[in-house]
């Protein structure tokens, strides 16, 4: 057995009132514990399988219900009960075998689609490696899924490996998918009915950059869009792709193969190379088999699937690119791989116009050149400074004009769709920036909020699973998205979700919660209950990180219970970092004694009714991220199964 390693370790037993903030975090862990249950049992027959239809067509869908259970795993590495970890496991498995059935998924990821989606899938079982890592199945899982996109899986051929390209926009277990029909994409009708045409030249659904609209439910149109998708865009690479680069950062955290690792970086390179010989500097949205950008575009490098014409324009270009610089950075400690993201946010940036007070840039470029203008976003470079807290990044973040109000905590019924809630990210920015007195607690309140009305529509009768296929909306709320084309309730459980915690993430990790299409759940720090040896906060404890520095973090902890408490916490969400020195600042602002410290962990015992603020001296990005803790480390983990090699 491997020698652990003996922490620094500092003492508080400095008595304090309890503050709001620390009462209101550990109520919403209680919240979340019981809601998790109450959920899973609403919406689960009880063998675990999803109360839905017999059957599903088309390749849309698997990604769904894996988004509305996944917060479970992310719930138990906050400090949530073993329970709800139980739970999570025999969803995530009984969500497999299900769309397994309905003929989405095979041998355990989805058989063919986009990685806008498998990305979204993902983000369950990479939420497991900040569980319980020495987990076999889940080890095995990340080292299967990433021979799917290495070359190493003969039955999934998705991969190129001397061109460096993902050879289809859609694929998966079953390999590239070059040829898409009217069955993969059925359920797809009604959603698209508002969209532009995703083809400028088409003869049934005339191109108007404006007004012109698509409407997949005539039969016309329909079959020309699957026509033209055949010609034009199965084939080939797209920078959605970028979003396969978590699957293989996720199993190296696992496995430390240099292999996974090298895979981020040259990966990420081809398409930094591809911006760069454009001379536009963009990134091309399409690169053909041959390796050709624009090979059934007529040379041009926008109009691929999920591209710069596609209806979601610069989100699903931007985003991958940034996740995938992410990847790329916290693998290396260079965050050079973000200047691909840094070099597109400033090219759209530069292409932006004042209108109103705002500035807005071009989500789409057509043959006739940049369109859709849309108010710019400081999001992603938020994303972007959160790791890296450089003032370059900030500047990119600042430079947006402040048209809103960003420290406002945006509360439940805005918007009133909670698929994906991750609504309170500029606000966070601003109380990290030393902004936004009061956010804590206004954070913890709306999300108490949030819970509380998630319940009552849950519990409601139109949380009743077997009405879904009925329903256009839920009742008083027509906006609801998941509702809003009849028969279409694949989003659903994500509506009627309790669990939410954005805000606990927000405060106790030190981060923004994650980028939705696949990116990885970061922090700043995270802790371990020290007794139990599992992920999390232990029991009373509550925690909210301040400020935070290039070389330091600014930490309070409270305990409000009636047992001292051992707290035991990371450098970074996986390690990358190294704690330097710690020290307890004082009432008057100034540092205690300094304790030297040299490790990625760093004990804390809290005894009962006390808290204090820390300062943790940090070296960031000193370390090899990875999945191990300070009681879990890989030579102790069983060996992954070796199939058999059969003639």
């Amino acid at each position: 057995m491997a020698v652990r390693p003996q922490f620094s370790q500092l003492h508080i037993d400095c008595p304090v009132e309890a503050p709001r903030w620390a009462v209101l975090e550990r109520d919403i862990m209680a919240r979340l514990d019981a809601a998790s249950e109450e959920f899973v049992a609403r919406y689960t027959r009880d063998d675990g399988t999803l109360i839905w239809r017999d059957e599903w067509p088309g390749m849309d869908g698997s990604d769904d219900p894996y988004e509305a259970f996944m917060y479970l795993a992310l719930l138990y590495s906050l400090g949530g009960s073993e329970q709800v970890y139980e739970t999570a496991r025999k969803m995530w498995d009984m969500i497999t075998w299900q769309w397994t059935q309905y003929g989405q998924i095979d041998r355990e990821f989805d058989g063919y689609y986009d990685w806008m989606h498998h990305g979204e899938a993902n983000l369950f079982h990479y939420f497991f490696g900040l569980a319980k890592p020495s987990s076999l199945v889940d080890r095995q899982r990340a080292e299967n899924f990433a021979k799917m996109y290495n070359g190493e899986d003969p039955l999934a051929p998705n991969y190129n490996k001397e061109l460096g390209i993902i050879t289809a926009p859609q694929s998966g277990s079953r390999g590239p998918r070059h040829v898409v029909t009217e069955e993969d994409l059925d359920s797809h009708r009604g959603v698209l009915v508002d969209y532009l045409p995703p083809f400028e030249d088409m003869a049934s659904a005339p191109f108007d950059e404006g007004r012109g609209r698509a409407n997949w439910l005539d039969d016309d149109i329909f079959a020309e869009v699957i026509e033209l998708m055949n010609k034009r865009t199965t084939r080939g690479d797209v920078p959605l792709n970028l979003n396969a680069t978590g699957q293989f950062a996720h199993t190296f955290m696992y496995s430390g193969e240099e292999k996974h690792r090298t895979w981020v970086l040259e990966y990420l390179g081809r398409w930094a190379a591809r911006a760069e010989a454009n001379p536009e500097g963009v990134i091309p949205d399409n690169v053909g088999l041959s390796g050709a950008v624009g090979e059934y575009q007529d040379g041009k490098w926008w109009g691929g699937h999920y591209g710069w014409r596609w209806p979601h324009g610069f989100l699903t270009i931007i985003e991958p690119i940034v996740n995938a610089g992410m990847n790329a950075y916290l693998l290396t400690g260079d965050d050079a791989h973000l200047d691909l993201a840094r070099k597109q946010l400033d090219i759209n940036f530069g292409l932006g116009r004042e209108e109103n007070g705002s500035w807005v840039v071009p989500h789409k470029r057509f043959d006739s050149g940049w369109g859709d203008y849309r108010p710019a976003t400081p999001f992603y470079p938020v994303h972007m400074w959160a790791r890296t807290l450089s003032a370059e990044d900030q500047k990119r973040v600042e430079r947006v004009p402040r048209s809103t109000d960003w420290a406002e905590v945006l509360v439940p019924r805005i918007p009133f769709s909670v698929k994906h809630y991750n609504v309170n990210t500029l606000a966070w920015y601003e109380y990290a920036q030393g902004r936004n007195a009061g956010y804590p607690e206004r954070v913890l309140d709306a999300n108490i909020e949030l819970i509380e009305q998630q319940l009552h529509r849950m519990r409601s009768t139109d949380g009743d699973p077997r009405g879904w296929d009925t329903m256009t909306h839920i009742q008083g709320y027509p906006d609801t998205v998941s509702f809003q084309v009849d028969g279409y309730a694949i989003h659903a459980w994500m509506e009627f979700n309790p669990v939410y915690f954005e805000s606990l993430i927000q405060l106790m990790w030190g981060a923004p919660m994650h980028i939705s299409h696949g990116g990885f759940q970061h922090a700043t720090v995270r802790y371990y209950d020290g007794v139990l040896k599992r992920p999390g906060l232990p029991a009373d404890v509550a925690a909210l990180v301040g400020k935070i520095e290039p070389e330091a973090v600014t930490l309070e902890l409270v305990n409000i219970g009636t047992e001292t408490r051992s707290v035991v916490i990371q450098a970074g969400g996986f390690g990358e970092h190294q704690f330097t020195t710690a020290a307890i600042v004082n009432a008057d602002g100034s540092l205690g004694e300094e304790t030297a410290v040299d490790s990625q962990w760093l004990e804390v015992v809290v005894e009962p009714g006390s808290g204090a603020t820390l300062r943790l001296g940090t070296a960031r990005y000193a370390n090899e991220p990875s999945y191990q803790t300070p009681w879990s480390r890989r030579e102790d983990w069983a060996p992954l199964i070796k199939g058999r090699k059969r003639s």
